[in-house]
């Protein structure tokens, strides 16, 4: 299928309309200060988003005083306020967006008989009433005015129909169908939009738009079938950040678009190499990591581990990538050894770090290898550098004892080493909690000091079995490294986690001492 590049009033290109900062905020543990706001708005606007929705007026003095930092500061980008169909909101909204280069009033009421009855305890006719009257008020002032009916997807088509016309007729520019509820099916809602975009008088005067939520994990299909309907804007959010199950996530339709670009005929205006930044913008704002294994912007979404995988990727990177890491923001993709690798990949690496092996010799160093995949998930090259060392990749600190108490207000930690020469070795320190004193107490022992980045604790298998996994991300010298530790004990784990990063550093710089002497 190829769809047409516009509909007949309609750009060529899919907008993006971009509610990180008011839907995506919304998301629970993910809310941002104004200054917070700024910072995100300025990152969207690099990236090349057609619209910003900076927040709800009416809901908050820090949504207000948000857009006003943004509406300084952005003068190129479409800069959009949320507002109900009520007088108030709407004179706070104009309030709000009078200070914006390019504003837009982005107006919404709930359509759906649920809605009706429950929510607004409405009849047709007074909806009806309330949109015609409401987005005349707002297109009086300001000349953007989108309107979504809200729960579109569950709209008696025919009264969907009336709203969309009533709409358009008061003066919407933009009109939005979300899938509210993420309760939608791709066909459903391309054949909502084919009908709305070939039925409703006027259409063609007007930019149609997708917001589709994910509660079924349909929001970037859906999104992708209202395109494929007639649909020449998308809503999303930054890693799919938003209400529930959140939003569809701009950088998965954007890359959709691009990579099926022969499929679509249709891109978006967004510079894709920015797309990895502003996912980490984002999570660092407001702490909140994102998965592994997401599309696009997650750590292991070009990495390969398994053998079968790896000796495809080294023969031709085709075999098993879509796209290139680069276009997204990624320096490069990753080959990571582990218990699935093969002896392709491990040589590969090795010829990389500058060892040549016969064949007897890469048959003993894959065996020790594979060895060392059963005490750590990830082999990395100091690990590997360690190995043709004859040392063990254990070679280094080992935590012996550790004692964490209470004192006061602050915590006390108490650690004895075995250092790399078999010697004892303890200290104690305090600090704001078990970790702080704990991390502080192994950096007095090992005389390594390292700037923690982020630290994560997670369960690894389920009942009596269960272990505590820590990692942890951090900074040496300018340098980020990352470790992980697992123990029954997730004190014990973290501690792990901190000595697997501190011995690879150690082992780092004696290997440096080693060379500068042969030198």
């Amino acid at each position: 299928m190829n769809t047409s590049t516009a509909t007949p009033n309609g750009p060529a290109h899919v907008r993006i309309f971009d509610t990180t900062l008011r839907d995506g905020e919304q998301s629970p543990g993910c809310s941002m200060s104004p200054q917070q706001k700024l910072v995100m708005a300025r990152g969207l606007a690099d990236l090349g988003v057609d619209v910003i929705e900076t927040g709800f007026p009416a809901s908050s003095q820090s949504d207000r005083e948000a857009h006003a930092l943004i509406a300084r500061d952005l003068r190129d980008t479409t800069l959009a306020v949320l507002s109900r169909c009520l007088p108030t909101d709407i004179e706070t909204s104009l309030r709000t967006v009078q200070a914006a280069a390019k504003p837009r009033l982005h107006l919404f009421l709930s359509t759906s008989p649920l809605h009706r009855e429950h929510k607004l305890r409405m009849t047709r006719e007074q909806v009806l009433e309330s949109v015609r009257k409401h987005v005349a008020l707002a297109r009086g002032h300001i000349d953007d005015i989108e309107f979504s009916a809200e729960d579109a997807t569950r709209t008696e088509e025919d009264f969907l129909h009336e709203v969309v016309a009533v709409a358009i007729a008061a003066g919407a520019t933009t009109i939005n169908l979300p899938d509210t509820v993420g309760f939608t099916t791709p066909e459903e809602i391309r054949g909502m939009f084919e009908r709305v975009i070939a039925n409703v008088p006027d259409a063609d005067r007007v930019v149609f738009s997708a917001h589709c939520h994910n509660d079924l994990g349909l929001a970037v299909a859906n999104s992708l079938a209202a395109i494929e309907g007639g649909a020449r804007q998308v809503e999303g959010s930054i890693n799919g950040i938003g209400e529930r199950a959140g939003n569809c996530a701009i950088e998965e339709i954007v890359m959709a678009l691009k990579v099926r670009n022969a499929f679509y005929n249709l891109d978006t205006r967004i510079d894709t190499r920015r797309i990895v930044p502003t996912s980490q913008l984002l999570s660092r704002l407001v702490g909140m990591p994102v998965q592994r294994n997401k599309a696009i912007v997650g750590a292991n979404a070009f990495a390969h581990e398994s053998g079968i995988h790896q000796h495809g990727m080294l023969r031709h990177r085709g075999t098993y990538e879509i796209m290139q890491p680069q276009d997204v923001g990624w320096p490069s993709s990753q080959m990571v050894l582990g218990r699935h690798s093969g002896r392709a990949a491990v040589e590969q690496r090795l010829r990389a770090l500058g060892y040549w092996l016969e064949e007897d010799e890469l048959k003993l160093v894959f065996e020790q290898f594979k060895a060392l995949c059963e005490k750590q998930r990830v082999v990395n090259d100091d690990d590997l550098q360690a190995l043709m060392q004859d040392s063990s990749a254990s070679d280094g600190y080992r935590l012996s004892s550790m004692t964490i108490s209470d004192v006061g207000s602050r915590a006390n930690a108490l650690v004895e080493l075995s250092d790399p020469d078999g010697n004892r070795v303890s200290e104690t320190a305090q600090g704001n909690g078990p970790v702080d004193a704990l991390f502080s107490a192994l950096a007095a022992a090992t005389g390594v000091q390292l700037q923690l980045e982020s630290y994560q604790v997670h369960s690894v298998g389920i009942g009596a079995d269960a272990r505590g996994e820590a990692s942890l991300s951090v900074h040496c010298e300018g340098v980020e490294y990352e470790g992980t530790g697992t123990s029954k004990d997730i004190i014990e784990a973290s501690a792990l986690a901190w000595l697997d990063v501190a011995n690879r550093l150690l082992r780092q710089r004696r290997a440096e001492k080693q060379e500068m002497a042969a030198a």
